[in-house]
């Protein structure tokens, strides 16, 4: 059983997606249900409407999902898991403030040393703790021994104890930290492997640790894929505007597209223009690099650009949203533009008011031409019949026509063009 395990925090980014769709393909290949849960348990930076956008960009990949749990809705089970592991010793209450901790921590670093617990509340009798009416989080005792498990990328990995420590699995506020519940709900969903970045391999053993404290004996397998870099790099932030799923769908760049890129970045793939569905097929998990994957935005562009050659003609008019036919002409136009988004403003100029003021004069005979000139086969002939009918030549000729045809004085050659332009030529010389 694969999840795909998001938060309603902000937009999507990149990484979240990427590891969306390998647990996706993984859980196809393996015929295995496949899990989303919708991590909700931090409140306050929970933002509203983004669960159910978190569902629309899914289903625009082409990814669903037999099992849909929301990880609130499991809040009375991780309260009694925790309550489970009080009463048999394996966690504690802990009273020490924020203040305390902190002035502990302080100590350390100018000791030079990293922070641990130091076990106060862990040494607490049952008396003081039932007479202690401060608030209090429950901790879990730090492992006996270390946590080691098998990362398909990675390998084997090994934290001891002292790396892990006693950590926080329930706030004063009674709700759970991150690491416990989705320990707890993994458990309970029947997770049996987890596809996630690899800024959550310092998690996995503290995860680890409270399913065993749980006595829970299903093995767990793991893949931490490596991070995505910007393209200086440096760590993407979720500031850099290509870092956000949503912007890179507004921005007029395919879904496919999208999938296809994340699913190439550090991964030997048998071509390098395909689908999900074909990714299916061949993807290996233990053939992704172990390195980090820098993003190029260029390279992403130009596999947009055969996504968007590939569509066929009543799916790419609908995304253009235009009830003209204009398929064949605006794939002709992707050897300019490599988004919907510019190849809209491409037709949009062709279709839209042009600004006719340098040759005003000129685009009149020409349109009248037009609407006389019987279209034909080639450009050539096309160009020598409107030539004979409008008595220009020359930049009086061409010029004009351009804007006419396009609504731009430069761009492709208008040879090249004409063949995907013929169906609307008399259109476009009847409009002012």
């Amino acid at each position: 059983m694969y999840r795909f395990a998001p938060s309603p925090t902000g937009d999507m980014h990149i990484g979240n997606l990427r590891a969306a769709l390998i647990n996706y393909i993984c859980s196809k290949q393996e015929k295995t249900d496949f899990i989303l849960r919708i991590e909700d348990t931090d409140k306050a930076r929970n933002i509203a409407g983004k669960e159910k956008e978190i569902q629309e960009i899914l289903r625009l990949f082409g990814i669903s999902w037999q099992h849909y749990y929301v990880q609130s809705e499991n809040l009375k089970f991780h309260r009694q898991m925790a309550l489970k592991l009080v009463s048999e010793k394996r966690a504690f209450a802990c009273f020490c403030t924020e203040d305390e901790l902190n002035a502990k921590k302080e100590e350390a670093k100018r000791s030079n040393k990293p922070y641990r617990y130091d076990g106060t509340c862990e040494r607490l009798q049952d008396i003081e703790i039932l007479e202690n009416e401060k608030p209090f989080v429950i901790r879990l005792k730090k492992p006996e021994k270390a946590m080691k498990f098998k990362d398909f990328i990675k390998g084997e990995l090994c934290f001891e104890p002292e790396n892990i420590d006693s950590f926080v699995i329930m706030r004063a506020d009674k709700t759970p930290t991150y690491n416990f519940a989705c320990a707890v709900d993994d458990m309970l969903e029947g997770v049996s492997c987890i596809i996630r970045g690899e800024d959550h391999v310092s998690n996995t053993p503290k995860q680890e640790h409270i399913r065993a404290s749980l006595n829970y004996e299903k093995a767990m397998t793991y893949a931490h894929l490596p991070i995505i870099l910007n393209e200086e790099g440096q760590k993407m932030s979720k500031r850099e505007a290509h870092s956000s799923v949503k912007w890179l769908l507004e921005s007029g760049i395919l879904p496919s597209a999208v999938a296809n890129y994340l699913l190439l970045l550090g991964n030997k793939t048998p071509c390098e223009i395909f689908t999900l569905d074909e990714a299916i097929l061949w993807f290996d998990l233990t053939k992704l690099s172990k390195a980090p994957a820098r993003f190029d935005l260029k390279k992403l562009l130009q596999l947009n650009r055969e996504h968007i050659k590939k569509l066929d003609d009543t799916s790419l008019n609908a995304l253009l949203k235009t009830d003209k036919n204009l398929a064949s002409l605006a794939k002709f136009y992707t050897q300019e533009a490599s988004t919907l988004v510019e190849l809209k403003e491409k037709l949009n100029a062709i279709f839209g008011p042009k600004d006719y003021r340098e040759f005003e004069k000129e685009s009149l005979i020409l349109k009248e031409a037009l609407e006389k000139c019987e279209l034909k086969e080639s450009y050539d002939e096309f160009k020598q019949e409107l030539i004979k009918l409008s008595g220009l030549k020359g930049k009086n000729f061409f010029m004009p026509l351009r804007i006419v045809l396009t609504g731009s004085t430069h761009g492709p050659e208008l040879n090249e063009l004409y063949p995907h332009l013929k169906p609307f030529i008399k259109e476009l010389a009847r409009k002012a």
